[in-house]
């Protein structure tokens, strides 16, 4: 199994300015989810990025940049413009590492590109773990996901999806017949499809949802969803997540 992980990196972030730059035990935050990346059977890592202070960091530490424009509207269209920089096209894996994900588990990233080599009929795949409270199922902040019987996505919401209608109406016990799952925002792809995605009608449920991968489904594609046992790490998405992801490594 060969693949390459591209980690997608952005320096204006609203909630977070500098991210990827941010201090982590010493270490730059992207040169840190390099690192986790590396520890996974990719043969390549390559971060792209938005910046030429992000590229000079990553250089700095060994790990490899590229300088993609910075008016790119998604991640999804960065990656699709590293992938023609790096000569990526059709049957070639690509693994969406986020980079604001330092620790990110190799084995999942394994997985994915594990599950999309085995699927066929699928143009990416993804991951989930199952929902265990409440509260993340009613937090539009947690992405879900319902499965079709070959574990493909049937659709991603922020939603509470399936809805338990018996429990929630408080006439049944136990345990809901389907257990919700949580998306993980990990995604390999095949390489022809990343950059034939960004030039797909964006799907009026992507709007709604403001969930990029609904438009995948829309057009008739298909996405794997491997399916954890455990919860992965915490990202980093505001000062409160930089300061417990700090906490944990030390720094």
């Amino acid at each position: 199994m060969t693949f390459t992980v591209l980690l997608p990196a952005r320096l204006a972030s609203t909630r977070l300015p500098n991210k990827p730059l941010a201090d982590i035990a010493g270490l730059p935050m992207i040169v840190r989810v390099a690192q986790r990346a590396a520890l996974s059977s990719a043969s390549v890592i390559v971060v792209a990025a938005d910046h030429a202070d992000i590229v000079a960091a990553c250089r700095a530490h060994g790990v490899r940049a590229l300088l993609t424009r910075s008016d790119h509207p998604t991640g999804s269209d960065r990656l699709a413009e590293a992938c023609e920089q790096l000569g990526l096209d059709g049957q070639d894996r690509v693994v969406n590492v986020q980079g604001d994900e330092p620790l990110i588990d190799p084995a999942l990233v394994d997985a994915c590109a594990r599950l999309l080599d085995e699927r066929g009929d699928c143009v990416m795949s993804t991951a989930a773990h199952r929902i265990e409270s409440a509260a993340e199922l009613d937090n539009p902040n947690v992405v879900k996901v319902v499965l079709d019987a070959a574990g493909r996505a049937l659709y991603f919401s922020r939603a509470a999806i399936p809805w338990w209608r018996d429990g929630r109406a408080g006439t049944a016990s136990g345990e809901a017949p389907l257990a919700p799952l949580r998306h993980i925002g990990l995604y390999a792809y095949r390489a022809g499809f990343l950059r034939r995605f960004p030039r797909l009608e964006p799907a009026p449920v992507e709007r709604t949802e403001s969930l990029e991968q609904l438009r995948v489904l829309w057009h008739g594609e298909r996405i794997a969803v491997h399916v954890s046992d455990s919860v992965p790490g915490p990202g980093v998405d505001t000062p409160e997540d930089l300061a417990r992801v700090r906490a944990l490594l030390g720094g």
